[in-house]
């Protein structure tokens, strides 16, 4: 039977169940016209970010 020949440490032990928490993004909510939008991206619906107007989106 396989034996680890070192102790591994908390930080490697850590970084390795880490990824078997990640959720993955959380979708945000535009302040402009409330549709779903990815965080720290311009608005697919109304082209704003950060309160100002980037794109023009034909609607």
């Amino acid at each position: 039977m396989a034996v680890p020949k070192r102790k591994s440490s908390r930080m490697q032990r850590r970084q390795r169940k880490a990824a078997n928490r990640y959720e993955g993004v959380q979708a945000t909510f535009c302040p402009n016209c409330s549709a779903p939008a990815a965080p720290h991206r311009v608005c697919a619906s109304c082209g704003c970010y950060g309160g100002k107007q980037i794109i023009n989106v034909e609607a």
